[in-house]
């Protein structure tokens, strides 16, 4: 007779049987939706009224701490859809965490050395989504990276 311990031990995945690393890179693209979306909804997006299609001109601000604009807000969209299309296999998955990690540290990177005031500020990004662009960036990575097997792991 055995247990149910024990038969919890013998199951690939409990919660639904997909690998770790797609559902990690499903629930980024989820999120990057609700943000992406969140973007366009007045009193949850600060000084709406100003939200302009790109540039460091753009005063609406998510959770009024994140400055975007409509460019901004359809990059998260479009984030979160390669997100849940690219979970739909192990390797895909992998794919968007790390490169997309990658990418949020270049866009990191890039907003601590442009002048926020500049013409080069066309996403806008403001201090706060600098900072949040990097922990994205390692989280990312990070997920891609410890979500699935190398390998020599078993």
């Amino acid at each position: 007779m055995t247990n149910a311990m024990a038969h919890s031990r013998g199951r690939r995945n409990p919660a639904d049987g997909r690998a770790p690393v797609r559902r990690a890179a499903a629930t980024v693209g989820v999120l990057f939706l609700i943000i992406g979306v969140l973007g366009f909804v007045p009193g949850i997006t600060s000084n709406f009224g100003d939200l302009a299609w790109a540039g460091h001109n753009s005063d609406a601000k998510l959770l009024g701490l994140f400055q975007v604009s409509v460019l901004h807000n359809v990059v998260h969209l479009a984030f979160g859809v390669a997100g849940l299309l690219l979970a739909r296999t192990i390797s895909g998955s992998r794919a968007y965490l790390i490169a997309g990690g990658a990418i949020y540290l270049v866009l990191w990177l890039y907003g601590v050395v442009i002048d926020h005031e500049s013409g080069a500020n066309f996403i806008p990004l403001n201090g706060a989504d600098d900072w949040l662009h990097f922990f994205l960036g390692v989280g990312m990575i990070a997920l891609g990276l410890l979500t699935t097997r190398g390998p020599n792991r078993r």
